[in-house]
C-alpha cells in the first residue's frame, strides 16, 4: 500500500522531471497512509522545485495543495 506509493513517487522523481502528474495517488490507501504519502510528495515537490498535478476525489487532501482547481461539467473552477 503506502510503501508501494512511496516507491512509485521516488521512481517518478528519479529523473528530476519538471512536471509530475499523479492520478489518484492515494486512491487505494487508508486515510492516514494517504495523508503521509501526500505529505511526502508535497515535501519532495517543494524541495526539488517540481510542479505536481494531482488528481484526487479525496477532499481531505485539498489542504495540502498550493492551488486547487475543480473540473465541474467541463468547466475549470479555481478555489
Amino acid at each position: 500500500g503506502g510503501q508501494q506509493q512511496r516507491v512509485a513517487i521516488a521512481r517518478a522523481l528519479a529523473n528530476r522531471p519538471a512536471l509530475l502528474i499523479a492520478d489518484e495517488p492515494t486512491g487505494q490507501l487508508d486515510a492516514e497512509t494517504g495523508l503521509a504519502v501526500m505529505e511526502l510528495l508535497r515535501a519532495v515537490v517543494h524541495s526539488e522545485g517540481v510542479t505536481a498535478l494531482v488528481a484526487t476525489h479525496d477532499a481531505q487532501l485539498l489542504g495540502l495543495a498550493d492551488r486547487v482547481l475543480e473540473l465541474s461539467d467541463g468547466d475549470i473552477i479555481e478555489h
